[in-house]
């Protein structure tokens, strides 16, 4: 199994969830997270005064799934989530060594 975090822009997780309910992903977890590469930040007026914002805001995805489909879902990611320009994100894949389904007790493939 493998698990897959992907780092987008906001705007793109409908489109990016929709893709993915699409090749069969039917779970994921989804988080509001702030961070820079290099797109570095930008600067901002508030009342007169300009200031520099480092974190940019970003969303991650958080998805588990089974060997056999893990490129497809990396694949469908980027198909999507791409925009072309600077700060579109990054996917990272790991792998799984086991998962467990609290509420059944059932393991890896069927806790999915």
């Amino acid at each position: 199994m493998k698990k897959i975090e992907a780092i987008i822009k906001p705007f793109k997780l409908d489109d990016v969830r929709e893709a993915l309910a699409d090749v069969g992903i039917t779970g994921m977890t989804v988080s509001e997270v702030k961070g820079f590469g290099r797109q570095k930040g930008h600067t901002e007026l508030y009342r007169g005064a300009e200031y520099m914002v480092d974190f940019l805001p970003k969303v991650k995805l958080e998805v588990i799934v089974s060997n056999d489909v893990a490129e497809q879902c990396v694949d469908t990611i980027i198909d999507t989530a791409q925009t072309g320009k600077i700060g579109d994100g990054k996917i990272f894949v790991f792998d799984v060594e086991r998962v467990v389904r609290i509420r059944t007790g059932e393991e890896d493939e069927e806790a999915i």
